[in-house]
């Protein structure tokens, strides 16, 4: 295909976007999204902005702005998947913009139009497109607040405000930490370059100033929700303070593993999740981190490009050493990693630029053939329409873009993606969802029986569940609670095998319908075999009270 290498990387952009589409007409997955689901539905359902509720009590964990953005689209669109998964799809959308601008303004429009291509065809960029999390959020607002602060840098005050604006956004989505992706690389820039008074300009002071400004509903919110009822019951105490969780206990406390949400760190925990969450760019981006220990690799490149490589391994440091890991944290410093692999790859020529297209060749033919082995052991409805579909866009890609070169090698990398793209979003996660038995409870009962009171007993991970049925959801923790609302009209309760005995013989429950379930966020090989897959499958019920 012989055309302008720009409009290449256009036409790409344009195909990655178009791909993602169908995502947003899949289930939402359980927990994270399907737990934001439901949170935003109770802002609607309740009329509150202020007070967020999820498992049928007060939530406190992460702030806000990821609930009110859903919320706001629920007013406008009506709930639904659809209208959850539409804001996240766009802000991504909106992440690659400010990519492409950050790139073009510090080398040119060429590494601008790559590192647009690397961060939409990045998998865990595709796989979050479809399992809708706040981390495409923070992305976003954070990649927006580095470019206005970058362009501040130069000299227009005006964007200290879009800059403070978007980080504040950033803040009000995961908490105070994410202002270190931010400044970190301004201010190592400023001491590695020796510009010092830097430090002591007004206008960082004042966007500091705004960014807390802007934070002001946040904290309205924690404060009225939380500070002013210290007799709340959260985290399995009373006397908890909205405003110390949100400055401390969620940034500082899960760092140190001594807030009331604890994990356990791993040092190498995203150098691996890197290498599968990157792909297929992940081996380039380790080939190109480990250049830049070189100085004579440094020097070649803009000054400010230190600005995008000790933000992102200030980052990852961070997250190494941090005791609670999770790998979609890494989205975050995903922007910084597509222009680092950008800047590397026109940098390729000769002996390296061969060796780099058969790695990424190989990459394109392994996935293929993993995807190709996956959908005859896990049974899709139309195994051949997939295999059909998989060897088209592996052989479209082979034939149109020939020749050892760098436009080949973006082509086929970004193809591969459209290809996983297709697989994941049409036939994957469709099929692995038809376990997700909350969805599917919850969207029978509203077909079914839409006047029911839907509950759930002795079970507080039913976010599925929560979101898809009509109505507020009410939590029974215990059979006390059972009792005291078993005389409720049309109620209908969602329940776990285990409780299915009790059910029947102490309070002559009928059941409904039942429902298949498996935790589909953690694959196993048993669950993927469809051979194997019926010993490893659960049960739930919607049952009746009589």
């Amino acid at each position: 295909m012989n055309i302008k290498d720009t409009t290449l990387y256009k036409f790409l952009i344009v195909l990655l976007a178009l791909a993602s589409i169908p995502a947003l007409f899949g289930g939402v997955m359980e927990p994270d999204g399907a737990l934001y689901a439901s949170m935003s539905k109770n802002i609607i359902l309740f009329k509150d902005w202020f007070n967020l509720y999820g498992r049928g009590a007060d939530w406190l964990d992460k702030p806000h702005l990821t609930f009110w953005i859903s919320a706001a689209s629920f007013k406008i669109l009506g709930i639904s998947s659809f209208a959850f998964k539409l804001p996240s799809f766009l802000f991504g959308l909106l992440g690659a913009w400010y990519l492409y601008r950050l790139a073009r303004a510090i080398y040119d429009e060429k590494i601008g139009l790559i590192s647009a291509v690397i961060f939409l065809s990045a998998l865990h960029i595709i796989t979050s497109t479809f399992d809708v999390r706040a981390e495409i959020y923070i992305t976003t607002f954070t990649l927006a607040s580095i470019y206005h602060y970058y362009k501040a840098h130069q000299g227009s005050f005006w964007h200290i405000i879009g800059g403070s604006f978007f980080a504040a956004c950033a803040i009000l989505i995961k908490g105070i930490f994410i202002l270190i992706p931010v400044f970190a690389g301004f201010i190592i820039y400023w001491l590695i370059t020796k510009q010092y008074k830097q430090l002591l300009k007004p206008k960082w002071y004042i966007a500091i100033a705004l960014i807390f400004v802007f934070i002001i509903p946040e904290l309205y919110s924690l404060y009225t929700q939380f500070d002013l009822h210290p007799e709340k019951i959260v985290f399995d105490r009373t006397g908890v303070s909205g405003l110390k969780f949100f400055f401390w206990d969620s940034q500082f406390g899960r760092f140190f593993n001594n807030g009331p949400i604890k994990g356990k760190g791993d040092i190498s925990f995203f150098l691996h999740t890197t290498l599968w969450a990157f792909l297929p760019w992940s081996v380039l981006f380790y080939t190109a981190f480990v250049n830049l220990f070189w100085k004579k690799n440094r020097i070649k490149m803009a000054p400010e490009s230190i600005i995008i490589w000790a933000s992102a391994a200030i980052t990852f440091l961070i997250f190494s050493l941090s005791k609670f890991q999770l790998p979609h944290y890494i989205l975050i410093i995903f922007p910084q990693f597509s222009i680092i692999t950008a800047l590397y790859l026109r940098t390729l020529k000769g002996k390296n630029l061969k060796i780099f297209f058969v790695v990424q060749n190989v990459i394109f033919i392994l996935v293929i053939t993993l995807l190709l082995v996956l959908t005859f052991v896990f049974g899709f409805d139309y195994p051949y329409l997939i295999l059909l579909i998989l060897l088209a866009v592996l052989a479209l890609a082979f034939l149109l873009f020939k020749g050892i070169s760098l436009e080949t090698i973006i082509a086929r990398s970004a193809f591969l993606s459209v290809g996983l793209m297709i697989f994941l979003f049409i036939f994957f996660y469709p099929a692995i969802l038809k376990y997700q038995s909350g969805m599917y409870a919850g969207n029978w009962l509203k077909e079914n029986y839409p006047t029911a009171k839907p509950a759930v007993l002795n079970y507080i991970d039913a976010f599925s569940f929560d979101f898809y049925a009509p109505g507020e959801v009410k939590y029974l923790h215990s059979y006390a609670d059972l009792d005291k609302t078993k005389n409720t009209k049309d109620l209908v309760i969602y329940i776990s095998e285990t409780e299915l005995l009790k059910m029947k013989s102490e309070y002559n429950a009928e059941i409904l319908k039942s429902f298949e379930y498996f935790h589909t966020t953690k694959l196993t090989g048993k669950f993927l075999n469809a051979k194997t897959r019926s010993k490893v499958l659960e049960h739930f019920y919607l049952v009746k009270i009589h």
